[in-house]
């Protein structure tokens, strides 16, 4: 038997691997495989996997310290942003096992090997997961950490990845709605970045996010990377676009395009 597998590529990924790598990185390896075979570029990167935070959580032997902490703050003998605090410095003082750091690293060579890089600038993204929980909604709950470079680096925004499962509001969030705080699981998601100081990035949604008319994509852009629009740091350029036209000859399908003066880039 080999050894179990702790970290995954993207391009091994699909959207029915949501319980192990989460829904962020499960819908990204979709979208990886598809494009691909279509001939469209999109950088290549890795997550690991539920089973490796479980792991970490196991051998750092910090459940039943979690379980104390989410009791204190239950009982109010602790205050939400104390009880953060110190769920999240658990981890940070954690250590990873050695399979799951060592397939970490061997995985972020093999992405350097792909580029014919030394080191390659990489983003580590956070990807919650909760395979009993199909209700629970978790974006934008934990934190990314971009321009990352070198394997030291990558496991430890992995860590930083893992310790923001516990920021106030992922806590918050879960404890109004009863969720068990044990019972979700992170995957850090590593991706290759892309030049974004002579470029453009964006967030796209594929419906309406304020009507839920499935017919439209939602695009905003701004200069440099998208996380200044996440932040709502930068007024971006608005685009609305009628799906059914797409593809077909002598049609417009932009219904609407607002630009925006984006004053501020993010490289």
């Amino acid at each position: 038997m080999g050894a179990k597998k702790f970290v995954v590529r993207f391009d091994e990924v699909s959207s029915r691997d949501g319980a192990q790598v989460g829904g962020k990185n499960a819908a990204l390896g979709e979208m990886i495989r598809a494009l691909k075979k279509q001939g469209v570029r999109v950088p290549d990167g890795f997550a690991t996997t539920a089973d490796a935070f479980r792991l970490f959580v196991r051998e750092n032997k910090i459940d039943k310290k979690i379980r104390a902490e989410i009791e204190r703050l239950k009982k109010g003998t602790k205050s939400l942003g104390a009880a953060g605090k110190a769920l999240r410095a658990l981890f940070l003082k954690g250590k990873f096992p050695q399979q799951v750091e060592e397939q970490i690293r061997e995985a972020y060579r093999d992405l350097c090997g792909r580029y014919k890089k030394r080191a390659v600038d990489v983003a580590v993204r956070s990807s919650a997961t909760a395979e009993d929980l199909p209700e629970a909604s978790f974006a934008g709950q934990q934190e990314t950490y971009l321009n990352i470079s070198g394997e030291h680096a990558v496991v430890d925004a992995c860590r930083k990845c893992y310790a923001s499962l516990f920021t106030d509001r992922a806590i918050n969030y879960r404890e109004e709605r009863n969720f068990d705080h044990l019972k979700i699981a992170l995957s850090a998601g590593v991706q290759k970045m892309v030049r974004a100081d002579k470029a453009g990035a964006g967030v796209m949604f594929s419906i309406d996010t304020e009507s839920g008319f499935p017919n439209v994509v939602r695009i905003s852009a701004a200069w440099g990377l998208g996380e200044a629009i996440v932040q709502g740091a930068v007024n971006p350029d608005e685009y609305m676009i009628f799906k059914p036209l797409l593809g077909r000859k002598d049609t417009q399908p932009i219904l609407e395009k607002v630009v925006g003066d984006k004053k501020r880039k993010v490289v």
